[in-house]
C-alpha cells in the first residue's frame, strides 16, 4: 500500500492551499483517512481526520480554517487549508486506516504517506 501526498508549498499568510492524499495497492476497503502534521523536535498532531461514513474531526487549531474531506471513488483524501498562519507551518503527512482482506481472515492496518511540507511566510 502507498500513499501519495501532494499540494504543498510555500504560501503567503492569509492564504490557502489544498493537499491531496492518493491511496494505491491491496486493501479491502478504507475506513478512517486523515492528516497529521509535524515540527522539528515535536511529535506528529493530529490535523483532521474522517472516518468511513462518519463526520469529521478537526484539532482546535484548524476549526474553521481547514476543511477535510475524501472521495472514496478515488482513494483519496483532501486538506483545503484557509487563512494560513505561520504557525501552521510544518510537514504534512495523511494517514490511511485500511483493511486487508486478501488472508484467511481480514485484518485493520494503518500506513502513512511521504510527507509534504507547507511553509507560510509572514
Amino acid at each position: 500500500v502507498q500513499l501519495q501526498a501532494s499540494g504543498g508549498g510555500l504560501v503567503q499568510a492569509g492564504g490557502s492551499l489544498r493537499l491531496s492524499c492518493v491511496v494505491s495497492g491491496n486493501f479491502f476497503k478504507i475506513k478512517g483517512m486523515g492528516w497529521y502534521r509535524q515540527t522539528p523536535g515535536k511529535q506528529r498532531d493530529l490535523v483532521a481526520d474522517i472516518p468511513s461514513g462518519e463526520s469529521a474531526n478537526y484539532a482546535d487549531f484548524v476549526k474553521g480554517r481547514f476543511i477535510i474531506s475524501r472521495d472514496d471513488a478515488k482513494n483519496t483524501v483532501y486538506l483545503q487549508m484557509n487563512s494560513l498562519k505561520p504557525e501552521d507551518t510544518a510537514v504534512y503527512y495523511c494517514y490511511a486506516d485500511l483493511v486487508d482482506c486478501s488472508g484467511p481472515a481480514c485484518y485493520g492496518f494503518g500506513s502513512w504517506g511521504q510527507g509534504t511540507e507547507i511553509t507560510v511566510s509572514s
